[in-house]
């Protein structure tokens, strides 16, 4: 049974979060982004990209105008971090690679992933063949990813190589334009990180205390959520996580706390910037809500007459609030602010114009465009107030 030690104001564990998450406080600039990777433990890869893919949006929010090829190198080079499934498709830091040996077990049970090919072992000694002779490959390089359909209508060797992904035989340690780079995990994995010695309760513990330490108060769900545990798991082993009971004014549920996080209050500088639907910060709708009073999901694959804030709307987050949304995109040299939504009230919403000019400068600058565009502004009053920030230029508005 859970039994708070202590009582947190919301504001409070809005500020642990916050900090948690690396945007509180001074950033640490000499840990870089592979210092980000290892704070938040899992940064999530997705396929749109707008401004950016989400992998280079994380770091841009929490270091500013980080080259993105910088950003690319430090995931991807030095053996520094590999992608598996944790709250999704994920890059992870390297020496968490022993701490999913429960999920690798898991995919071995089950036997198969969504396709069942014919002759299994033949497929996946030949994937293991090439991998061994050539070093790593793409999928197109080991033979084709695609028998010609649609997406999911995956070759013979896509479903083997992905299927030795899943049980951790081969590592994906490198995107290459996108396209996963599928490599030996005696090659890929450092050999002292190269084992599935712990256990399923052992790998969860580790797990659930990285969470807490991640995002720095949280609920059961939460910690869960993180990376995509069950609710029974978090019960089975949050005992011995070291994480604090806590309550939390407002919350309504029993939470924790990480205690390194508890032991000095956070202080110092709010970013202001864009953030990605998939930042790890806003990724739970339910704790967004909770946390911050903003209900946000991404409407990409919402039809369009339905959205309500974009495509690809991301949050604005200054001061240590979200105060708005805007739906980014790219014309040439141009960066379109197709739809600004503010929070609050028309009072709320024109005191939050200057972060939002701020936020889309800096964002232009950081993709190579040297020009903002305002277009659809709610509420409508402030379309006017926008437009002139935007002209003003950063640090004017």
């Amino acid at each position: 049974m859970n039994v708070a030690e202590l009582a947190l104001s919301a504001d409070e564990a809005r500020r642990l979060a916050l900090r948690a998450q690396g945007l509180l406080g001074a950033a640490d600039r000499p840990a870089g982004v592979p210092g980000i990777l290892r704070r938040l433990g899992a940064v999530q890869l997705d396929t749109i990209s707008v401004l950016a893919r989400s992998h280079e949006l994380v770091p841009y929010a929490r270091l500013g105008a980080v080259g993105r090829a910088a950003v690319e190198s430090a995931y991807w080079s030095g053996g520094r971090a590999f992608e598996y499934w944790s709250h999704a498709a994920c890059v992870l830091p390297v020496e968490e690679w022993p701490l999913f040996a429960f999920r690798r077990r898991a995919r071995r049970a089950r036997g198969h992933r969504w396709h069942v090919l014919a002759d299994s072992g033949r497929a996946c000694a030949a994937v293991r063949e090439r991998l061994a002779a050539e070093g790593p490959l793409t999928a197109t390089e080991l033979g084709g990813a695609k028998k010609g359909g649609l997406w999911w209508d995956w070759s013979e060797t896509k479903v083997a190589v992905e299927w030795l992904l899943d049980t951790g035989e081969v590592v994906c340690a490198e995107r290459r334009g996108w396209k996963r780079v599928y490599d030996l995990a005696e090659r890929a994995v450092p050999s002292a990180l190269l084992h599935d010695d712990l256990s399923d309760a052992e790998c969860t513990r580790q797990l659930v205390t990285q969470a807490g330490a991640a995002l720095g108060v949280a609920t059961r769900a939460d910690l869960a959520d993180y990376h995509r545990l069950k609710a029974t798991q978090v019960e089975e082993v949050i005992a011995g996580t070291g994480l604090v009971p806590v309550e939390v004014e407002g919350w309504g549920k029993p939470a924790w706390a990480d205690p390194a996080a508890l032991a000095a209050p956070p202080r110092g500088r709010h970013r202001t910037t864009l953030l990605s639907p998939f930042d790890s910060l806003i990724w739970d709708r339910a704790r967004t809500e909770r946390i911050f009073g903003m209900s946000h999901r991404l409407e990409a694959y919402t039809p369009r007459a339905r959205r309500r804030f974009g495509y690809f709307a991301m949050p604005l987050l200054s001061g240590g609030r979200l105060l708005g949304r805007v739906d980014p995109a790219r014309e040439g040299s141009t960066l379109v602010a197709r739809r600004t939504t503010f929070e609050g009230d028309l009072r709320k919403a024109s005191a939050a114009v200057p972060a939002m000019a701020e936020a889309l400068h800096e964002a232009a600058g950081w993709v190579g465009c040297t020009e903002v565009r305002v277009e659809q502004v709610f509420p409508l009053e402030t379309h006017e107030e926008l437009v002139q920030a935007v002209k003003r230029g950063p640090g004017r508005g």
